[in-house]
């Protein structure tokens, strides 16, 4: 059967496909809405998103829901930054932060697979500092998280395989492919 990625969001799938191809397991794109409960956990949120999706696809499928969580702001945006993005975005993030010196921050990507018998968590992490100023490239918080270990922002990092090597979806997504490969042998 053919596995599945749910989403409305084109540049995650473009991102996920990339990573899974490179390990030689292909996905499709299921362009869909899928509301998500409001919740404290993000692997609550991504367990329910994922149920929903294997229901309407009846198919292995995965999910993702990321956050963004900035030390200064005590976690904030957390699993809330899809709304934040959308209602403040990148410049309310900065305006928020102007007055701390703790730009410290950590992206979370948790990837929620079903069949419809199993249903299993991945969950990737990458910490890093928030830009002082938004800078070209990428999307949604990429103008302006720069990951330790890289003196550019995920935007700057142009070549998406270089984004990648610090990625916290590329961390969530090679646990997954790790554990998928040895499940269907």
């Amino acid at each position: 059967m053919i596995l599945s990625f749910a989403s409305t969001n084109d540049d995650k799938y473009i991102e996920i496909k990339s990573i899974l191809q490179r390990h030689n397991l292909e996905i499709e794109f299921c362009k869909m809405e899928i509301k998500e409960i409001q919740s404290d956990s993000m692997r609550e949120i991504a367990f329910e998103k994922c149920q929903y999706a294997f229901s309407r696809i009846n198919g292995p499928v995965i999910v993702e829901d990321d956050g963004l969580f900035i030390n200064g702001l005590n976690g904030f945006p957390g699993q809330y930054s899809a709304f934040v993005a959308k209602t403040i975005g990148n410049m309310g993030i900065l305006d928020l932060l102007q007055k701390y010196e703790n730009r410290s921050a950590e992206f979370v990507s948790t990837i929620a697979y079903s069949n419809g018998q199993t249903q299993k968590i991945f969950e990737g992490k990458i910490r890093g500092q928030i830009a002082k100023g938004i800078t070209k490239g990428g999307w949604g918080f990429d103008p302006i998280f720069i990951p330790d270990g890289s003196t550019l922002t995920f935007g700057q990092l142009q070549n998406i395989q270089k984004k990648q090597e610090f990625s916290h979806r590329s961390n969530a997504l090679l646990q997954f492919v790790e554990w998928y490969n040895t499940k269907r042998e």
